[in-house]
């Protein structure tokens, strides 16, 4: 039975119906195939990649080529859900040009849209893919690439002053033409100030319940994020790291105590090779160790 495909039509349809879109991150095979099969509609596969999976200290230290990568891992896995990838830092500010080629490469690879982050300053580079027939979708609030300007991590549109500039950057990303906003760390309020301002989806991580759908860092709802970053407003659905390791001290537990492997864990073979075999054994074990010959130095 062929599994229907998830598509920015289908995304606009959750929401004419008033349903919500469920919206995690993958980087993996393993992950994407999970969440795949859980029925989830999309998939990001973020440049958090920089953090959860290769332990790097923030998202901009990881570029074009490592993110294509986890791209084409986590589209092999995709049967259902809708993949987006995330345009790595300076993979799409520098010029038209350049933000066309890698979001291009992101398609190539599987992807069926890309996020970039950024108000009205990215609206020409948004609306150059979007006129190269790639679909956009849009990132504001807390702009994980633009932490030296934001101060770390902190929340934003905490005013009504901000909630406005908020705004006014969202529909500066809506006429460059993305069919979605993802807004990160806002308030409810501020979330829903956009939102109902606006015609296209827009989805929170973060952000409250007023929005059309939630993202989720998986290894933050999985409890296997190996960090400091603890956000608020993570909901923990499993405990994974503490699993894992729990595993792994088991497993060495049992090897250095010889419980491993056991009988059950071993290939048999017929009684009568076993016995030839272990004869072939301990006439080898009975076997004199040949005595080595000193080297004859060459004469001068």
């Amino acid at each position: 039975m062929s599994v229907r495909k998830v598509t920015v039509a289908t995304l606009a349809g959750l929401k004419a119906r008033n349903e919500k879109a469920v919206f995690v991150t993958a980087y993996d095979y393993p992950t994407a195939t999970f969440a795949d099969r859980a029925g989830v509609d999309m998939i990001l596969v973020g440049d958090s990649a920089a953090m959860t999976m290769l332990g790097l200290p923030s998202t901009l230290q990881i570029g074009l080529d490592e993110m294509l990568v986890f791209i084409r891992a986590v589209t092999r896995a995709a049967q259902h859900a809708f993949v987006i990838g995330d345009l790595p830092f300076l993979s799409y500010q520098p010029s038209d040009e350049t933000a066309i080629r890698s979001a291009g490469a992101f398609v190539a690879a599987g992807c069926d849209a890309v996020k970039c982050e950024g108000g009205a300053r990215v609206a020409q580079r948004v609306r150059a893919m979007v006129d190269a027939g790639i679909a956009v979708m849009g990132h504001l609030g807390l702009t994980p690439q633009n932490l030296g300007q934001l101060g770390g991590y902190r929340v934003q549109g905490k005013s009504l002053a901000a909630a406005e500039r908020l705004l006014r950057d969202a529909e500066a990303l809506e006429r460059a033409g993305v069919f979605a906003i993802l807004l990160e760390a806002v308030p409810a309020e501020t979330a829903a100030f956009v939102r109902e301002r606006l015609g296209v989806l827009v989805y929170g991580i973060g952000a409250g319940p007023h929005v059309d759908g939630q993202l989720v860092i998986s290894h933050d709802m999985l409890g296997n994020f190996v960090g400091d970053i603890s956000p608020r407003f993570v909901k923990r659905y499993a405990e994974v790291g503490t699993n894992v390791e729990r595993a792994f001290r088991e497993y060495a537990s049992d090897v250095r105590a010889g419980v491993f492997p056991g009988p059950e864990h071993c290939y048999p073979i017929d009684p009568a090779d076993e016995s030839l075999i272990r004869a072939a054994r301990q006439t080898r074990k009975a076997r004199p160790a040949a005595r080595s010959v000193p080297a004859v130095e060459a004469r001068p």
